[in-house]
């Protein structure tokens, strides 16, 4: 990987180090500098300069730099959930105090293909500008390690929700499925293929928006480009998929979004079996059953999306036309943006501009800002801009919708949560695997 090497802390993103500014007090104390007088202002040190005289002088936080607790300007807390090649940790920004979600993997454990999908999984997530939509804000890499800083959501994953507290009404249904139908339209506008939608990987954001979530088989193409890479979770994948011939990306995840609307609605998989052989049939034959609690629209919707040949299946337009959303909005993508800082105020938005200001207040520089340009998400001072203007973005386009999922007492919803059905626990297979079958 061509990735660049983040240095020791005791340097600046701008590569001078910080220097200590005694008070009058202290400077009176010594006996070879003359005292201040009154009339010599003390400059303060800004927000950025003081996180870094930390970071360059503070024992403690030499020491947690050490442990792996701090990185860049991200102060690591609690784990959040693990996988094959991976941690995921909350963290908290100093500069914005914006809570983080941090994927860190051991690159000594990466072979050549899963630091490929890895790669495929930056790009993918910097290409997407949508509030339904994972943001990817920071790549931070060491010697030993590789860390994604991404968009927290604290509301848990939408599977630990229905593992809890069993099926989700129509009425509730129908906005979330919406949301979801909106970032894989931007996705798929973007030439780009999940490959691994499923109910564990859609997160409740703590404003009542749910966000797709895990890229890490995600590939980007041409709409009608073939692929021949079996990825994802078997009970999600698509009939195609089991078959020894290339598939075309679009229908699997609308396949996958079919299972996921049957899975919200009823509290099990349309296709169930003990071992993934006889999954693989059961999905090849095609035969489930839909209860007849179901609307019979919602019947309709799920057995238009889980049609067996691609090109029957109902298309990302025809799921939002369908009788079963209507009246449902839409959230569209957020407005083009700058992903570094390094740009024009004349070509900026007012929201750029108004994050530009925030860095200034924070003690970040202009030849800070310049040197940005060539390094995408691979510098600090653009995952601080990126933060500011997500913020920003937040407030303007997700109002709230609803409140957070209450999880049943003495359950608790998070992002990673271990707790899976019976069903699911059977089935599910971890997806950190690329398998081709």
């Amino acid at each position: 990987m061509s990735e660049s090497v983040h240095s020791s802390p005791r340097k600046s993103d701008g590569g001078s180090s910080i220097r200590t500014h005694r008070t009058s007090g202290e400077q009176s104390m010594s006996n070879s500098e003359p005292a201040l007088t009154n009339n010599t202002p003390v400059r303060r040190l800004t927000a950025y300069e003081k996180y870094m005289e930390e970071m360059n002088n503070d024992p403690r936080a030499l020491k947690e730099v050490t442990l792996g607790k701090r990185i860049a300007f991200y102060k690591i807390r609690n784990e959040l959930g693990s996988g094959n090649f991976s941690q995921v940790k909350m963290g908290l920004h100093a500069l914005t105090k914006e809570k983080v979600a941090i994927k860190i993997l051991d690159k000594t454990k990466l072979d050549q293909k899963t630091q490929r999908l890895l790669s495929r999984e930056i790009s993918c997530m910097e290409r997407l500008h949508h509030p339904n939509i994972i943001r990817l804000y920071e790549v931070v890499e060491t010697l030993a390690k590789l860390h994604l800083v991404m968009e927290y959501a604290p509301g848990g994953e939408l599977f630990t929700k229905i593992s809890n507290e069993g099926k989700i009404a129509e009425a509730e249904c129908k906005p979330i499925f919406a949301q979801v139908t909106s970032a894989v339209y931007h996705m798929h506008s973007k030439n780009i293929i999940h490959r691994d939608l499923k109910a564990e990987n859609v997160f409740y954001a703590a404003n009542g928006y749910v966000k797709v979530g895990d890229f890490g088989f995600s590939t980007y193409c041409k709409m009608s480009d073939t692929l021949n890479t079996f990825c994802g979770s078997p009970p999600y994948a698509a009939p195609e998929l089991f078959k020894d011939e290339n598939y075309i990306g679009p229908p699997v995840d609308t396949w996958a979004l079919g299972i996921m609307l049957y899975f919200m609605m009823t509290g099990v998989m349309p296709f169930r079996a003990d071992t993934v052989a006889k999954l693989k049939k059961c999905i090849l034959d095609g035969q489930f059953t839909i209860p007849s609690y179901v609307s019979s629209n919602g019947q309709l919707l799920i057995r238009g999306v889980l049609k067996q040949p691609p090109p029957d299946r109902y298309t990302i337009d025809q799921i939002k036309s369908s009788q079963w959303l209507q009246g449902q909005e839409y959230p569209p993508p957020h407005p083009s943006y700058h992903l570094t800082p390094c740009f024009r105020r004349e070509s900026a938005s007012n929201e750029e501009i108004n994050v530009l200001d925030q860095l200034k207040a924070l003690g970040i520089k202009d030849d800070q800002l310049e040197s940005t340009r060539d390094q995408d998400s691979r510098n600090s001072i653009t995952g601080t801009y990126r933060i500011a203007l997500h913020r920003l973005q937040r407030k303007r386009l997700e109002p709230p919708v609803q409140p957070p999922p209450q999880q049943t007492k003495g359950k608790t919803s998070r992002p990673s949560s271990k707790k899976k059905s019976k069903d699911s626990n059977k089935n599910n297979k971890p997806s950190k695997l690329c398998t081709i079958l």
